[in-house]
């Protein structure tokens, strides 16, 4: 086995290694990929940094008086409660939902597996919208837990079912031959292994709950995004918005924070040879109709209802609502939007991805945290940011598709990059070296045997980028040129007209676009679970 001394900033030139063989040279300098590496980091901070600059701009005595009103105690409250009452829900039916597909007899297991993911592929403002539709006298905080709940519950359940895949039942069997009944077992030894699985999954439905705009602003429902896309459309990137962007933001990082915490340091990783044992599924007995009464009820209020009212406004509305003139433009531009950000986030993915793999050091752990803190502002911010930055700088590109892909590009990075980094991973160099050493250029070697391997992978992180954007409204809102419609802002155009019945076909298409990616998501949790 050969061992690669060069740095991360420096390339290698062909020296040979102990068996006589040419060392692996990159199909491109490692310095170059560095570099890009950088820009993008660098680029992925611009948000940050209008945060920052605005509220420097400010000056300390406006900023105190700005933050510390009434008004940001009553969003911040209206945060903080949303936020305390929907993820302790989530983790109850993400939790729940998982163990009883995983771990117990349910009869159905492997439909009820797909059904409880298929919530996700329902944008939370439709299903404010059905909501809404069922009871139009929906608001509130109690109106927010439940759109919340319903919408985002299974960002906990994916995550939780995949683990739960993963984990050696011989070490719950152990706990059960020393006594442990079943509730013990799950309880004692189960849940820690969920750990990170679980806080992952807060994770998401919290920074979810901070972006979320159209699902609570059809309810009526005051947050900081809210309160944020007010100030700008009354008085367009005013200091007041921009003081809650920074709060939104200083909010974020301390989910951020709190997530990285709660981790702890305790090891969960299966050490030795073999093979797992298999699970022995923990027989229901008379808690099987409970069981399969608790999911129906689950699923019929996450999927059932959205649809159901998003199928009877169509009906309601007639032939008249399919009038191509004007859903086909929304759906050409977002198809091509979707596929354009998805090819493009997929493409600046990549040297960060390389260098994680390929040439792992802390200093590209730093480039690629950068992303993941970025991603994790809410869009209404990263919109801003944009906002801010083009009219100042370049008011040339202000409003035009470029910058509208690039706030695209920097919200779902990550979701390209931990596939782009998996497929690497899988794509073993010793491959790229028998090549070279055939003769075959660097580059060439690169493109037939690298990207061969890693294409699945960046294949299924454009489409889970694909996803994203399709369902994206608060940035494109804020960014998209004149003229632009996408069936995320012609939704949100009808139904705030309270035309439901002109907005059911968009809703109708978005969960139909959504659907196979949501599938393709799932199926890549249960692929890595192993099975």
């Amino acid at each position: 086995m050969t061992t690669d001394l060069s740095s991360p900033g420096t390339t290698d030139t062909g020296s040979t290694t102990a068996g006589g063989g040419k060392r692996l040279r990159p199909p491109f300098g490692v310095s170059a990929v560095s570099l890009l590496a950088v820009l993008i980091a660098l680029f992925s901070l611009i948000p940050l940094g209008y945060v920052a600059y605005m509220t420097v701009a400010t000056g300390w005595d406006t900023a105190v008086e700005l933050i510390f009103r009434p008004r940001v105690g009553e969003l911040l409250l209206n945060t903080v409660m949303l936020t305390v009452i929907t993820v302790p829900l989530c983790l109850v039916l993400g939790a729940g939902g998982a163990w009883l597909v995983e771990r117990t007899t349910l009869r159905g297991h492997r439909w009820w597996a797909v059904a409880l993911a298929a919530p996700l592929a329902i944008p939370a403002f439709v299903n404010s919208y059905s909501w809404v539709s069922a009871i139009p006298s929906l608001e509130g905080i109690w109106s927010g837990v439940l759109i919340a709940t319903l919408s985002y519950f299974p960002l906990v359940y994916i995550p939780a079912a995949a683990a739960l895949g993963r984990l050696d039942p011989a070490i719950e069997q152990s706990a059960a031959s020393l006594g442990l009944g079943p509730w013990a077992v799950f309880f004692r030894v189960v849940l820690p292994q969920l750990r990170i699985a679980l806080t992952g999954g807060a994770l998401l439905v919290s920074l979810h709950l901070l972006a979320e705009y159209g699902a609570f602003a059809m309810i009526r429902f005051d947050t900081f995004t809210t309160a944020i896309m007010v100030q700008f459309q009354s008085t367009f990137n005013g200091t007041a918005g921009n003081m809650l962007a920074s709060v939104l933001v200083f909010l974020c990082l301390i989910l951020l924070l709190a997530e990285v915490k709660s981790r702890g340091t305790a090891r969960y990783a299966r050490i030795g040879s073999g093979a797992p044992a298999k699970a022995t599924r923990l027989p229901l007995r008379h808690y099987q109709l409970p069981a399969q009464l608790s999911l129906t009820a689950v699923t019929v209020l996450a999927f059932g209802v959205p649809v159901w009212f998003v199928l009877r406004w169509i009906i309601a509305g007639g032939t008249e609502v399919w009038a191509a003139d004007e859903f086909l433009p929304a759906l050409l531009q977002t198809l091509m939007y979707g596929a354009v950000g998805a090819a493009v986030t997929t493409v600046v993915a990549f040297p960060m991805a390389y260098l994680a793999v390929r040439r792992p050091s802390g200093f590209s752990k730093l480039l690629e945290l950068s992303n993941y803190v970025t991603s994790s502002l809410p869009g209404i911010v990263v919109g801003l940011a944009f906002v801010t930055v083009t009219i100042r700088a370049v008011p040339g590109i202000y409003q035009t598709a470029g910058v509208l892909v690039a706030a695209y590009v920097l919200l779902f990075l990550p979701r390209a990059l931990v596939n782009l980094r998996s497929g690497l991973a899988q794509a073993p160099k010793e491959l790229d070296e028998a090549a070279q050493s055939l003769g075959k250029a660097p580059l060439t070697s690169f493109v037939r045997v690298t990207l061969r391997l890693t294409a699945p992978a960046a294949a299924g992180g454009a489409a889970l980028v694909f996803l994203a954007i399709v369902n994206e409204l608060t940035a494109t809102l804020l960014l998209s040129p004149n003229g632009t419609r996408t069936l995320a802002t012609e939704f949100w155009s009808k139904s705030s007209e309270i035309d439901y019945s002109g907005a059911a076909p968009y809703a109708l298409l978005m969960i139909l676009l959504s659907a196979p990616m949501t599938y393709l998501l799932f199926q890549q949790s249960k692929k890595v679970a192993g099975q």
